[in-house]
């Protein structure tokens, strides 16, 4: 995970008035919570069990960023934000014992098009430049870049809500068509979808509940379309 990593952007950048806040969308908060305390940052963690970020900002996969000025305005909408990196995605040195299909996963993941330095360049300019920034969208700006929200992706958002509620009352069985239909309605949802996998496979991977797993799905699209292009 990338949190020690914004730790030193935020030490570098808060001077300038730039702070950082991470959120964790995970319906179960006690997974987010090893990452956390490993990790031991200064910048406030959030916990976002119930996808309410998805709902009112867009967000539909991690990493993912949206920028809010000094007056609670929103400057850029929704999209992917990498911490910079000296080795890419997927890039990892692997034990022995590794389950293969981890293996398959993370090689698949050395194939995501990502730029690593972008957010980061990005970020800087705004916090010296502020809403000089080239980076720093006017409102029509930032509602043509927002993602549209047809009646599907509502209806999503509804169905996925469901299904966190029966879940966490413990009745995975009737969650599962909620989640299912959420993937339908909004297949471009990975917050969604990954959440439902891991759900009933710490891997993500295929089961008799769903009809897809993450392998199968970015092999299906392709690795590089897996992150949206961040636009400048």
């Amino acid at each position: 995970m990338d949190l020690p990593v914004w730790q030193t952007v935020r030490e570098e950048l808060r001077p300038l008035g730039l702070e950082i806040v991470s959120v964790a969308m995970d319906t179960n908060v006690a997974s987010a919570h090893p990452w956390i305390d490993a990790a031991k940052t200064t910048y406030p963690q959030l916990l976002d069990p119930a996808h309410s970020l998805g709902a009112t900002l867009g967000i539909i996969n991690v990493p993912m960023s949206v920028w809010i000025d000094e007056d609670g305005v929103l400057v850029r909408p929704a999209e992917p934000a990498f911490a910079p990196r000296e080795r890419g995605y997927g890039d990892v040195d692997l034990p022995p014992e590794t389950p293969q299909r981890m293996k398959d996963m993370l090689a698949e993941a050395a194939k995501l098009d990502v730029d690593l330095q972008a957010t980061l360049k990005m970020l800087r300019d705004w916090a010296r430049n502020g809403k000089k920034s080239q980076y720093a969208l006017s409102p029509d700006e930032v509602i043509a870049r927002s993602a549209p929200r047809p009646k599907e992706v509502s209806l999503a958002a509804a169905n996925f809500e469901l299904g966190q509620h029966l879940h966490r009352t413990g009745r995975e069985a009737d969650a599962r068509p909620f989640f299912r239909d959420a993937h339908r309605l909004q297949p471009e949802n990975w917050t969604y979808k990954r959440q439902a996998w891991s759900m009933v496979d710490a891997l993500q991977g295929p089961s008799e509940y769903y009809d897809s797993d993450w392998l199968s799905d970015v092999r299906k699209i392709g690795a590089k379309n897996y992150y949206a292009k961040v636009e400048a």
